[in-house]
């Protein structure tokens, strides 16, 4: 059976707000959601984010400490210094577990990348010195190209680290579909592209705009039988675009409708780690 992951980049003042919306909505499908916070925004909002996700329908997981580049980014920028990266890894789990006294079990790197931390030895190693269980840091297609594809769970045994596993990002980082990064017209996808039905001609506009693409992955990783299926989201930009949350009404009723098995990045490390180890 295939899951579905809902999951937010959590890394901005506006983002507060934005996830109070945002959590109305999983409350009303009864769908959990994975929401990666930066050590910054949440200790900026302690108590308001503790009120909000402190409930089993959510998993809290880090987004770094504040979205330094754990490696070098085409877009994004430059690595951080290695006592930084450390820093951004040791520091960003530890707020998590402070706010929410809970495990912190992932991590998703600020921007993430086209292989993830394949052959990053440093970087991983300070992810299993932190007690991590997986990350999530592929978010790009080929050549840094999007929508970043179907990629499915995997350790980095070739690596060395034969339990920490990747568990990928899917589609679109919808900021960039509405333009919400001002960074314009630039390349970003392949030609030609992988799923020509989810490249837009234009920026979007409209909520169902965006559910369309949402459903071209869902409905292909169903289709296909895939582990799952979890999209790029960040609640300022889902709120800036669509301040009564549409889409996500949308999403999740096609979710409900197709089949698939909602859960948290954390349910599907643990899924990963029984049914598909070895």
């Amino acid at each position: 059976m295939t899951h579905y992951i809902a999951a937010y980049d959590t890394e901005s003042a506006e983002c507060l707000s934005a996830c109070r919306k945002i959590v109305q909505i999983h409350r009303k499908f009864e769908i959990p959601g994975t929401f990666f916070i930066t050590g910054k925004t949440l200790e900026a909002n302690p108590n308001e984010y503790r009120d909000l996700l402190d409930d089993p329908l959510f998993e809290v997981a880090s987004h770094t400490y504040s979205h330094q580049m754990l490696r070098d980014h085409p877009f994004c920028g430059p690595s951080a210094p290695a006592d930084q990266r450390r820093n951004e890894i040791i520091l960003g789990k530890a707020a998590v577990e402070r706010v929410f006294e809970r495990p912190c079990v992932g991590l998703r790197p600020g921007c993430g990348f086209e292989d993830g931390f394949k052959k990053a030895s440093d970087v991983l190693q300070c992810l299993m010195e932190a007690g991590l269980q997986y990350v999530s840091s592929i978010l790009w297609g080929r050549d840094y190209s999007l929508p970043a594809p179907l990629n499915q769970p995997f350790t980095y045994a070739d690596d060395g680290f034969p339990t920490l596993w990747e568990l990928p990002g899917h589609g679109w980082h919808e900021n960039l579909l509405k333009n919400h990064n001002c960074w314009g017209a630039r390349r970003i996808t392949l030609w030609p592209p992988e799923f020509p039905e989810a490249v837009p001609p234009t920026f979007i506009t409209k909520p169902e705009d965006e559910f369309a693409i949402n459903r071209v992955f869902i409905e292909k990783s169903a289709l296909e039988n895939l582990c799952f299926v979890s999209l790029i989201w960040h609640p300022w930009s889902l709120a800036a675009f669509d301040p009564e949350m549409r889409m996500l009404e949308l999403t999740f009723a096609y979710v409900r409708e197709t089949g698939l098995k909602s859960c948290t990045y954390a349910d599907l490390c643990q899924h990963a780690s029984k049914e598909l180890a070895g």
